[in-house]
């Protein structure tokens, strides 16, 4: 086979390819407000929810943030977020890992406050995209109640997506989903004894 005859099929497959896209593309013609759940055991969640928020404020979009657990964290994601104000809202309102604060009914009052300001971002018509950032562990450690979120979900504004972020997603969240994506975890240095740093964890 000559190098012209490989370009050719190459060239013939790849036709065949485009057409079969582009007819199952002119199929797909709906708009909604999606629900979107990032879980599981590996690095990403929150950086891929992150990233849906910088492409909501390149279209202009306005976009709410709220931080179920890592509030208090001194975070890039939020220095980056405040300069996009007021387009992008970025409220911090936990006050770290349980392990760290050691006060179930702190954890409790902080998730409260937190889902309060959640909720509020929820029911906004002009919020394209709501961030709930670890609110999955809150949900997980029952600081909030599960019920209650699901409700305020399917009650949103119509046309406004939500991103859920945290590992081990409630199965009826997974099934209240319009996108699910389960981060796995393959290698990680913190297993390695490498910490945080800065600019890849916060």
């Amino acid at each position: 086979m000559t190098d012209d005859d490989s370009l050719d099929r190459h060239k013939d497959k790849m036709a065949k390819k485009k057409a079969s896209r582009d007819k199952l593309m002119a199929k797909k013609q709906g708009e909604k407000g999606l629900v979107i759940v990032h879980t599981g055991p590996g690095k990403g969640k929150s950086t891929a929810a992150f990233g849906m928020a910088l492409r909501c404020v390149g279209h202009g979009f306005p976009v709410g943030i709220v931080q179920f657990i890592k509030g208090a964290w001194d975070t890039a994601e939020r220095r980056i977020m405040d300069t996009f104000a007021p387009l992008v809202t970025f409220k911090a309102m936990g006050e770290g890992f349980t392990w760290e604060t050691q006060d179930r009914a702190r954890d409790v009052a902080a998730a409260g406050r937190a889902w309060d300001m959640a909720a509020e971002m929820l029911a906004d018509p002009a919020i394209r995209l709501v961030i709930l950032d670890e609110i999955n562990v809150a949900l997980r450690y029952d600081y909030l109640a599960l019920d209650d979120v699901l409700a305020a979900i399917k009650a949103r504004p119509e046309g406004q997506h939500v991103v859920l972020t945290g590992r081990n997603a409630a199965p009826a969240l997974i099934e209240a989903a319009d996108l699910v994506t389960e981060m796995a975890l393959v290698k990680h240095p913190f297993r390695d004894g490498i910490k945080a740093q800065p600019g890849i964890e916060f």
